[in-house]
């Protein structure tokens, strides 16, 4: 039940990234005059829709999209005599600039959206990315600063039994009673204070560690909510040595091992609040991850074809690209994880990541800028500004709008690569899952 659950939480927080999306696109054309003749939510059949002025406004029956029908989005032609292939029939592109211009009734070709300044026109074709840009801020500032990140805590989850030798996790017969179970160190206990340092979160009690004698110690710990002081003796162990990467420093392939005191205790991971800056800086930093991850497609693309020809090969670099399935597979995972452990406040930072990484990822690759995506139409406003700011300076005519319609052919190759790799990711993520 809970991983139907999770599903259907992805299935609305998508709905509400498209439906936004499109009103990015939607309230600003309105604003600047342009006629809107439909707005819906997902594609194929259409399951319910209303009219409101000259818009209709609908639901259709595949959640994976959505579009708003502005009318003209293809220039008129300069020629009115219409364009015919060599066997006299009439192209492609001008059924399409036709079928675009059609909603337009006599007296409103001023309103069409080719008519447009540039300013304008990339307000409307940037404000779809932009509402999913700020809608992935909004969800990180609810996970940041209302429910907090996950983070290894003072309070301990585990006490280990011995002192381990390097490189195993079992205890010898012979192994020396670890300092925390002969302290009486507890799983449950918060660690307050070590040798009358205070002491926070994780990083400050490993620090006092790191930092302190291999002595008898005072430490100070809550327990059941009653203070208690305990007397821990650190011993003295070899640990490899980290570097300030975080990584074990390396000597000739081997690390390089360092004495170190050892107490013998595991944080326990718990949600810690965060200040709005965090907050921003994440968002910050996942949109500049997203950008280097959409830019790889191609290479993960085709690691991911290598690997369902050659399963079980060991791929150089991987794939860390999924499909709606793989993604809908891992909303599932996190509705029905329940756990002691992993709490519903736990379930709800990881669901909303996830809905904040998803509308990352609609921001970032509608910025690509090839049609039939906004970055194809905010590319085809950017060349129309140059070319008549050139043409202004120049003393030329005005060379009017740039004519998108001849990019149709680029926008049918372009979706016939989306559907190709939609086919080939939603194989993978049921041949060979990731996630």
């Amino acid at each position: 039940m809970g991983f139907v659950f999770g599903i259907l939480i992805l299935i609305v927080g998508l709905l509400v990234a498209i439906g936004l999306h499109e009103i990015g696109h939607l309230a600003p054309a309105k604003r600047f005059g342009v006629k809107v003749p439909q707005y819906f939510i997902g594609f194929g059949p259409t399951l319910w829709s209303t009219r409101r002025g000259e818009t209709e406004y609908g639901l259709k029956a595949i959640p994976l999209g959505g579009f708003v029908r502005m009318a003209g989005m293809y220039p008129a032609r300069r020629d009115p005599a219409p364009a015919l292939d060599r066997k006299g029939r009439i192209t492609l592109v001008e059924e399409a600039r036709a079928e675009s211009r059609a909603d337009l009734l006599p007296g409103e070709e001023h309103r069409d959206f080719a008519s447009l300044s540039v300013p304008k026109k990339l307000t409307v074709m940037f404000g779809g990315p932009l509402m999913n840009w700020l809608l992935a801020l909004v969800l990180l500032f609810v996970v940041f600063v209302g429910l907090g990140t996950g983070a290894a805590t003072s309070r301990i989850n585990s006490v280990t039994e011995c002192v381990p030798e390097v490189g195993m996790s079992e205890c010898a017969p012979d192994a020396e009673e670890s300092p925390a179970l002969a302290a009486g160190l507890r799983p449950g206990d918060r660690i307050t204070s070590w040798n009358g340092v205070p002491v926070r979160d994780w990083t400050g009690l490993t620090e006092a560690i790191r930092t302190g004698p291999a002595a008898p110690l005072p430490v100070e710990v809550v327990r059941d909510g009653v203070e208690e002081t305990l007397t821990v003796t650190p011993v003295l162990t070899p640990r490899p040595q980290i570097g300030d990467d975080g990584e074990p420093v390396l000597e000739n392939g081997e690390p390089v091992l360092v004495q170190m005191p050892f107490v013998g205790v595991q944080p326990t991971f718990e949600l810690v609040r965060q200040g709005p800056g965090e907050a921003v800086s994440a968002w910050w930093n996942a949109t500049g991850a997203t950008f280097g991850a959409v830019a790889s497609i191609p290479v993960q693309l085709w690691n991911t074809v290598e690997g369902l020809i050659n399963p079980g090969a060991e791929i150089e670099g991987g794939r860390s690209v999924v499909s709606v399935v793989g993604v809908g597979a891992l909303a599932g995972e996190i509705g029905g994880a329940a756990s002691a452990e992993y709490t519903l406040a736990m379930r709800a930072v990881d669901m909303l990541s996830l809905l904040a990484s998803l509308n990352l990822a609609l921001f970032v690759f509608n910025l690509i800028p090839l049609p039939p995506l906004d970055g194809g139409h905010i590319a085809g406003a950017l060349v129309e500004g140059a070319r008549r700011g050139i043409a202004r300076l120049s003393g030329k005519p005005d060379p009017g709008p740039v004519d998108t319609a001849k990019l149709l052919p680029v926008a049918y190759v372009v979706v016939g690569f989306l559907l190709l790799m939609t086919v080939v990711l939603v194989w993978a993520d049921i041949a060979t899952p990731i996630l």
